[in-house]
């Protein structure tokens, strides 16, 4: 009964190497086509790939590969419309993502992608309607992140042209300081 078992063994040894072997370089693939596959453990990754036809099966794992972001926000059709972040601040994306029928790897490029874009269009946004509304309304109608670099952005140009009233007629500064105490 025990005749042949060590060869055997050593046998399904070989083939289980072989296949790890195969697994991580299949693994590694996946992750030079999205580099950001690299924060995930294998274990993670496989969960990911194994659901390849179920795109909303990447939700619990987004922390670790896009920072700051909680989760993306799918419609019916599992197409890609929003990200969140943990605060459940909403930016929507000003193109949709659809990952029916592609690889994991693509349709989560696309979602970078995306993220970049909207971020760069919202910021753009809050940099043109600052002066419009009250400043409490524009800080709540425009993401965190942009008001913060919206109020750098402003703050930074009303600087400069305070420095360039100053060279003018020496009043720009001691009025721009004013302006900020009130």
């Amino acid at each position: 009964m025990t005749e042949g078992l060590l060869e055997r063994l050593q046998e399904a040894n070989k083939n289980l190497e072989l296949i790890q072997k195969e697994l991580n370089n299949y693994l590694e693939k996946k992750r030079e086509k999205f580099a950001r596959f690299y924060f995930l453990s294998n274990d993670e990754l496989l969960e990911i790939l194994s659901q390849t036809k179920e795109p909303t099966a990447v939700q619990p794992h987004l922390k670790k590969v896009f920072e700051a972001i909680q989760e993306i926000e799918f419609n019916q059709e599992k197409k890609i419309l929003a990200m969140m972040s943990a605060e459940r601040e909403k930016v929507k994306f000003v193109s949709i993502v659809d990952p029916v029928g592609k690889n994991v790897e693509d349709w989560m490029g696309e979602v970078e992608e995306a993220m970049r874009s909207s971020v760069r269009y919202a910021l753009h946004q809050s940099v043109l309607t600052y002066p419009k509304p009250s400043r409490c309304e524009w800080g709540l109608l425009n993401p965190g992140m942009c008001v913060l670099n919206g109020s750098q952005v402003h703050w930074t140009s009303e600087v400069e042209h305070a420095i360039q009233q100053q060279r003018e007629d020496g009043t720009g500064l001691p009025r721009y300081c004013q302006i900020l105490e009130d």
